[in-house]
């Protein structure tokens, strides 16, 4: 993922509320939003050359969603996939499920919600990890809430859907479709790790070759009833689809 905006504990009715857009390269292979039949209980979209996840929830109470990180470098090709520390965390089984080991990774920051808590994680400029208090968050390829003017105007329509109706998670597909680039925030400081990614781009990026791919809305109310949505984009930037998928967090 390449932007996030995320209400954490933040609504009388809406315990999580996450929203963002994956971008990456459109001949990328990947599988749409499902549920997992080898990790039982994990619901999301699923990289085909890695085999990990970018985002996902999972029905023992988590919810994990990972970016890149800009200003150290291309990616290397001998580091594990980021998608595999993600998958872990979800499934709660593997190497990585106890966020262990970050340095395998290129760079990036993670978000991971357990039921009551969340947790920011980073790899650069060295390992760590902190607690969330319950706020507004929002997450692009920088610090996490660095001012980008894409970030700013993400969290700033979840703030309005929250502070409205909030009754229907799907209205939140419209924030994510913005290609104007407001003028307010601080821009990027570092080039992108995709060569084909301008230095400053808006939120939903249309672009042939790297560009955005889904669009993802996560939403849990305080019974822990919830849904995770995935509407689709081809290189031209038109929806192909869009997948929903209930589900309820397990009691702990």
């Amino acid at each position: 993922m390449c932007i996030m905006a995320m209400a954490w504990n933040a609504h009388p009715r809406w315990q999580l509320v996450l929203i963002g857009n994956r971008d990456e390269y459109h001949g990328r292979p990947a599988t749409p939003l499902a549920r997992w039949q080898d990790r039982p209980g994990l619901i999301a979209g699923r990289d085909l050359q890695s085999g990990g996840t970018w985002l996902g929830v999972a029905e023992a109470g988590r919810a994990a969603i990972v970016t890149n990180l800009r200003g150290y470098g291309g990616p290397r090709s001998d580091r594990t996939s980021r998608g595999a520390l993600v998958t872990d965390l979800l499934a709660g089984t593997g190497r990585y499920a106890d966020g262990a080991d970050l340095d395998d990774f290129n760079p990036f920051n993670l978000i991971l919600v357990e039921r009551d808590a969340a947790r920011f994680m980073t790899n650069r400029p060295e390992p760590f990890r902190t607690a969330l208090t319950p706020g507004l968050y929002g997450l692009s390829n920088g610090a996490l809430d660095a001012p980008w003017p894409k970030t700013l105007a993400l969290k700033a329509d979840l703030l309005a859907w929250l502070t409205g109706a909030a009754e229907h998670p799907e209205q939140l597909f419209d924030a994510l479709r913005q290609e104007q680039l407001p003028e307010a925030g601080i821009t990027p400081a570092s080039p992108s790790d995709a060569p084909d990614e301008a230095a400053a781009s808006p939120i939903f990026i249309r672009n042939p070759l790297y560009g955005t791919r889904c669009s993802s809305i996560i939403a849990i109310d305080r019974d822990g009833r919830g849904s995770i949505a995935e509407r689709r984009f081809d290189a031209a930037g038109e929806s192909v689809g869009t997948s929903i998928e209930l589900f309820r967090w397990e009691p702990a």
